[in-house]
């Protein structure tokens, strides 16, 4: 996991909200955007900077591309932050 580029990613409100609509499962960009008054420019960069983060994957289908939650990336994070706790109760 790149936990630097994974935490840039995170650090924008709309790339965290990005995230928590993909917990319902695989959307195109275009239903992600209809989400955000954004520009597709801006929601591609977004995408791009979430994918890079290994944070979402994407399944090209047809002439769509679907996004989607990468549910390992995101339990490693957990499971780091978790450990940050060590000991303590």
């Amino acid at each position: 996991m790149g936990i630097q580029k994974t935490f840039k990613a995170l650090s924008d409100k709309n790339r965290r909200e990005i995230l928590d609509l993909l917990k319902e499962g695989p959307m195109t960009a275009g239903e992600i955007g209809q989400h955000f008054p954004v520009s597709g420019a801006t929601m591609s960069h977004h995408l791009s900077m979430l994918k890079d983060a290994g944070l979402i994957l994407d399944d090209r289908q047809g002439k769509y591309i679907y996004y989607e939650l990468n549910t390992s990336v995101v339990e490693e994070l957990i499971s780091w932050v978790s450990g940050l706790k060590g000991g303590a109760s």
